[in-house]
């Protein structure tokens, strides 16, 4: 068990399901100060239970919404004197082909995934740049790659990496970190929540879950990351494998996506 999480301040949106959920279980393992929101406040009442006696703060928050994220941020350094660690993971994503989506649904995923993020760091940055925290962003494989059916994830997960990139650089000076993860495919309700065409969730998925990483693993991965103080983490060997192949052979990498997503024409994943 590391030391390094003990007594600090950790945030994680995002934190009753999924990746998120298995960081949270992880870091007050560690003895870290924890921070979560969500939607669901049955789900945060279900979490504030598990963990009675841990230094736990909740709030239920639409990460969408700036005000929010504003309040989540400041009661957070209400609670606790201020924030060491930000991890931007909560996100949905999507599955609907442009040429039959509502622009509504590009829309809202940006609002979570991109903006979400803006807003949360926006709000946790001074406490940060003071206590020479860590800023982290749970982006994907997708910000390295388009995916078919995923097209406004895919940017809202390209926006994510570069803005961070872009901020890593301004707050080199300051002595934050700034990193982003890019789990492969993970077990996770990340998909049972995607939106449809029409913005509103799918309820279920169309991917072979049992193939795929734990979130706990991942959640292993991030904090390890974390730690050692990574500029970025690829996850999955089916995930290194396209960031590499789109990198060196995109002309193969739109082949071999478009054979992995579609049959007869039709979007199967």
């Amino acid at each position: 068990m590391s030391v390094y999480f003990k007594d600090k301040v950790v945030v994680v949106t995002g934190g009753t399901d999924g990746i998120g959920k298995a960081l949270v279980d992880s870091l007050i393992i560690m003895g870290a100060k924890v921070a979560t929101c969500g939607r669901n406040h049955d789900k945060l009442y279900t979490l504030q239970a598990e963990y009675p006696s841990a230094h736990l703060h909740t709030m239920v928050a639409d990460v969408s919404n700036e005000n929010d994220c504003r309040r989540f941020m400041e009661t957070t350094i209400k609670v606790f004197g201020g924030i060491d660690i930000l991890i931007n993971n909560a996100g949905v994503s999507m599955r609907a082909l442009l040429k039959e989506a509502n622009t509504e649904v590009i829309k809202k995923v940006m609002d979570i995934n991109f903006y979400g993020s803006v807003y949360c760091t926006k709000y946790a940055l001074d406490s940060i740049i003071s206590r020479k925290g860590t800023i982290v962003g749970v982006s994907s494989i997708a910000g390295y790659r388009g995916l078919p059916g995923r097209s406004g994830y895919s940017a809202s997960k390209f926006a994510l990496q570069g803005w961070l990139e872009a901020i890593k650089t301004e707050l080199m000076a300051d002595g934050v970190h700034v990193m982003w993860v890019c789990p492969g495919f993970t077990t996770s309700n990340i998909r049972q929540a995607a939106l449809n065409k029409d913005a509103n969730s799918h309820g279920e998925t169309p991917m072979d879950e049992s193939k795929m990483m734990s979130a706990e693993d991942c959640a292993g991965y991030i904090l390890k990351a974390i730690r050692k103080k990574k500029r970025t983490l690829v996850l999955t060997f089916t995930g290194k494998r396209t960031v590499f192949m789109q990198k060196f052979f995109p002309k193969l990498a739109d082949k071999l996506v478009y054979k992995f997503f579609f049959k007869d024409g039709k979007l199967v994943k």
